[in-house]
């Protein structure tokens, strides 16, 4: 069975986005294709005429400071963010999330840009990314532009990126003092170990009390989650036992859980989440006063 009928190698974003745009339709970007590939050959994606490899464009493996923010390039395998020390200086959230994706041998091939653009709502990579206020640079022939890595998703497994238009990388904000992050996620202990449930935070700290706090949660609903009155009502409190109790009862309120047949109910998932909070929220605050 022939899965496509084109397959193109640009060398630069500028040739992917052209192959995207002028190629004899659908064309469609691959990269590491640990999800495409299977969704191809098992039937759950329409048919393709052109694949367009990114692989080979360098801006998207780069992994830098660029801007006075950590650039990550879309192309940049699980592997090397988890093994990248600069990320785990500015970003521990990613590295968490990024380490507990699939085994070895998917983390060397699948990118961090394929799992934003699958738009699933527990996608570990993306929940990692959107507690650290990253923002996308997506590419087309009409240029580039900075979107909010929450306006990336428009429900599940759909993104906003038109045909032409590819990720190109991320933008996250440099870790300064008192700030921390964390990820932890409960999952299958088996096959490819899809998420039950995963959550980030970021916060930051002054003394005993939470500055600011961020909280993303994948699946609570038909996309990435950010928990924004929950972060709300962390913001200013002492971080304590009672503060804790509070943000587990707000985002209780605020989460849209479901039940999966093939993963947990959503009982079970209200259950995880208010112990998975914590252990982040822990993690994170320690992290916080850290160098």
């Amino acid at each position: 069975m022939t899965l496509w009928k084109e397959y193109l190698h640009p060398q630069s974003v500028q040739q992917a986005v052209e192959a995207l745009a002028f190629s004899p339709a659908p064309a469609i970007p691959i990269a590491g294709g640990t999800d495409l590939m299977l969704d191809l050959q098992q039937g759950h994606h329409p048919p393709v005429h052109t694949l367009v490899d990114l692989t080979g464009i360098p801006e998207l493996q780069a992994l830098e400071i660029r801007n006075e923010r950590l650039f990550i390039g879309a192309g940049v395998p699980h592997h090397r963010i988890v093994e990248s020390s600069l990320v785990r200086q500015h970003a521990a959230s990613l590295v968490e999330s990024c380490g507990l994706i699939g085994g070895p041998q998917v983390r060397n091939a699948a990118t961090l840009g394929g799992n934003v653009a699958h738009a699933l709502p527990a996608a570990d990579g993306t929940i990692g990314l959107l507690a650290l206020n990253a923002e996308a640079e997506i590419a087309s022939l009409a240029g580039r532009r900075l979107l909010p890595l929450h306006e990336l998703f428009a429900g599940p497994g759909k993104s906003t990126l038109a045909h032409d238009e590819i990720i190109v990388g991320f933008y996250i904000p440099l870790r300064k003092p008192g700030q921390g992050s964390a990820f932890c996620r409960v999952m299958r202990a088996q096959g490819i170990a899809l998420p039950i449930l995963n959550l980030a935070v970021w916060l930051e700290r002054q003394d005993e009390i939470i500055r600011a706090a961020r909280i993303a949660v994948g699946p609570a609903g038909p996309t990435p989650f950010r928990a924004l009155q929950t972060s709300a009502y962390l913001t200013g409190k002492p971080f304590c036992e009672e503060t804790i109790l509070g943000a587990q009862q707000a985002l209780l309120a605020e989460a849209q859980f479901r039940t999966s047949p093939a993963r947990a109910t959503a009982e079970y998932r209200r259950k995880l989440v208010v112990v998975l909070l914590k252990t982040a929220l822990l993690s994170a605050w320690h992290r916080a006063s850290e160098q």
